[in-house]
C-alpha cells in the first residue's frame, strides 16, 4: 500500500457497503470473486490511487455479482451504484447496438455504403462515397483527425449540423485498409440512427436500448441525467472543474451517462444472457473484430491471466470509465471514475477484477500517479529556481562572453529557448504522439494539467534567462 503524496478530497477510500477490516483479509487469502472481497480490494485501490470516487459492477452470466461505489462526488456526497458518470468512449458500444437494432429491422446495411443510407454525408475526397457501415462501426473508414476540421465538429450543436462540418474533410487511407481512431466515426453513426430510426439519438438510445434492459438512469444527455462535475489532479490535488463542452453534444462517440447499477444490465446482455436486444448473430458481428486490427463495432480485445476479454476504455476530461467482458466465462467488468489526471487507474483496477473472477488474487493499484506528479512537481522547481538563478548571474554571464562572435553568444542561449520551442508545439507533439489524434491547448490544461503548467514554468524560466543574459551582452555596465 502506497503513501499519499499530497492532501487529497476528504472521504477518499471510503466504502458505502460494507466494512473493510474482515474482506481485506478475504482479498488477502484469494477467496474470491464475493461482494466482501471486491469492496475490500476497491477500499484499498482507492487509498492506494487516491481517486476521488470510483464505482464497479461485476456481473456472471445473468446475475450481478455486486455494484457499489467508492468515495465522493463534487457535491460531496457519497458515491454509489447509482451515482450518474460519464463513459465517454464506451458510449461506442451503446452506438454500435443501436445501429445493429436497425439493421436487424432492415433499416441500416451494414455493408453498404453510408452515403446512400444518410445522402447528406458528404466530403471533398470521393473516396468517403465508399465507406460503409460496417467499416464505421470498426474504425476502418479512413477518416481521421488530422484530415477533418476538429475544432469544427466541436463547435457544432446537433448531429445534423456535425456531419455537415466534413463536407471539407479527407480521408487519410482508402477505407477498410486502414484502422484509426477517431470519434467521428461513431458521431456519423449516430446521426445515422436519427436519420433511420426517425428519433433524435437520445430518443432512440432511450426507447431501443435503455428502456428495454431497464436502464432508467441512462441517457446521452445531462439534461436527462446530471453527473456532479469531475475532477483533474493537479500536482496530487483533486480539483472539481466542469468538462470541456466539446464532448457534451449528446453524440455516439462519448456522450452516454450511466451508473453502475445500469451498467450491470448492459454487461449481461453482452454476455448473451438476460434480455436481448439483437440476434445472436448480430450480437456475434458487434464482438468480431476486423481482418485490419483487433477491434470491431466498440470493442477492442486484450489477454488477462489467459483468458480473451473484449474491453473498451473511455477518457474525457474529468471522467475515466472502462468496460469488459467474458465470452467464455460469462463475466462482465465496469469501473467508472470521476477523475483523470495522467494516469488511468480504471484499467488496473479492472485487470484485478479480472484476476479475481480467474481464483487469482489481485495486484492492487499502486500510486502511480501521485509519482508522476511530485517528479513534475519538482522539475517545476527547478526550472524555476534555475530561471531565478539564471536572471540573477546574467551580468556574470555576459562578462565571461565579453568579445565573442555574436553567433557563438546566441549558441549558448539555445539550452534555454528549448522549453519555449516545446511549449510552442506543444499540442503538435502531443497530437503526433497519440496517433494523430488532435488535442488542443484546452484539452491539455485538463488531464494533462501538472505537465502543462511544468512545461509552461520551464519555457518562462528559460525565456527570463535567456533575455536577461542577451540584455547584458548588450547593455553591459
Amino acid at each position: 500500500m502506497k503513501r499519499k503524496l499530497i492532501g487529497l478530497v476528504a472521504g477518499i477510500g471510503l466504502v458505502t457497503s460494507v466494512s473493510v477490516a474482515p474482506a481485506a483479509q478475504a482479498v488477502r487469502a484469494g477467496a474470491g470473486l464475493t461482494p466482501a472481497a471486491i469492496d475490500a480490494y476497491l477500499a484499498e485501490s482507492m487509498e492506494s490511487t487516491g481517486l476521488p470516487g470510483m464505482s464497479i459492477v461485476v456481473t456472471h452470466k445473468d446475475k450481478v455479482v455486486h455494484a457499489a461505489g467508492y468515495g465522493r462526488d463534487s457535491d460531496g456526497e457519497p458515491v454509489t451504484a447509482h451515482t450518474p458518470m460519464r463513459v465517454a468512449s464506451v458510449s461506442k458500444s451503446f452506438t454500435a447496438m443501436a445501429v445493429m437494432t436497425l439493421v436487424d429491422d432492415g433499416k441500416i446495411a451494414l455493408d453498404e455504403p453510408v452515403a446512400r443510407q444518410l445522402p447528406e454525408f458528404r466530403m471533398a475526397d470521393p473516396r468517403a462515397a465508399q465507406i460503409t457501415v460496417r467499416q464505421l462501426l470498426n474504425q476502418t473508414s479512413g477518416l481521421s483527425d488530422s484530415t477533418v476540421d476538429i475544432g469544427a465538429t466541436e463547435a457544432a450543436t446537433s448531429l445534423a449540423g456535425y456531419v455537415s462540418t466534413l463536407r471539407t474533410g479527407r480521408l487519410a487511407a482508402d477505407p477498410g485498409t486502414r484502422w484509426a481512431y477517431c470519434n467521428v466515426n461513431y458521431d456519423l453513426a449516430a446521426r445515422l440512427v436519427e436519420v433511420a430510426g426517425g428519433l433524435s439519438f437520445g430518443d432512440y438510445l432511450k426507447q431501443r436500448v435503455f428502456g428495454p434492459l431497464g436502464m432508467t438512469h441512462s441517457a446521452v444527455s445531462d439534461q436527462a441525467v446530471k453527473p456532479a462535475a469531475g475532477f483533474n489532479s493537479i500536482y496530487g490535488a483533486w480539483v472539481s472543474r466542469p468538462e470541456l463542452p466539446g464532448f457534451l453534444n449528446g453524440g455516439g462517440s462519448g456522450g452516454v451517462i450511466t451508473d453502475a447499477a445500469d451498467m450491470g444490465s448492459w454487461l449481461i446482455s453482452q454476455t448473451g444472457s438476460g434480455r436481448q436486444l439483437v440476434t445472436a448473430k448480430s450480437l456475434q458481428a458487434m464482438h468480431t473484430p476486423s481482418k485490419v486490427r483487433d477491434y470491431g463495432m466498440g470493442w477492442g480485445s486484450d489477454t488477462m491471466g489467459g483468458a480473451k476479454l473484449l474491453v473498451h476504455s473511455g477518457n474525457l476530461f474529468t471522467y475515466n470509465a472502462v468496460e469488459a467482458v467474458s465470452p467464455d466465462t460469462g463475466y462482465g467488468f465496469a469501473v467508472m471514475a470521476n477523475g483523470t489526471a495522467l494516469h488511468d487507474d480504471t484499467y488496473n483496477v479492472l485487470t484485478g477484477l479480472v484476476a479475481m473472477s480467474q481464483g487469482r488474487t489481485p495486484d492492487v493499484p499502486g500510486g502511480d500517479r501521485q509519482l508522476f506528479e511530485l517528479v513534475l512537481g519538482l522539475i517545476a522547481l527547478a526550472a524555476a529556481a534555475l530561471g531565478a538563478l539564471g536572471a540573477l548571474r546574467s551580468r556574470r554571464w555576459a562578462r565571461r562572453r565579453a568579445g565573442r562572435p555574436g553567433w557563438r553568444i546566441g549558441l549558448r542561449l539555445v539550452p534555454s529557448l528549448l522549453p519555449v520551442l516545446l511549449l510552442a508545439c506543444y499540442p503538435q507533439l502531443i497530437s503526433f504522439l497519440m496517433n494523430d489524434r488532435t488535442v488542443t491547448w484546452a484539452q491539455l490544461t485538463y488531464f494533462a494539467a501538472p505537465m502543462t503548467i511544468t512545461l509552461v514554468v520551464a519555457a518562462v524560466a528559460g525565456a527570463v534567462t535567456a533575455a536577461t543574459r542577451l540584455l547584458s551582452v548588450v547593455s553591459p555596465r
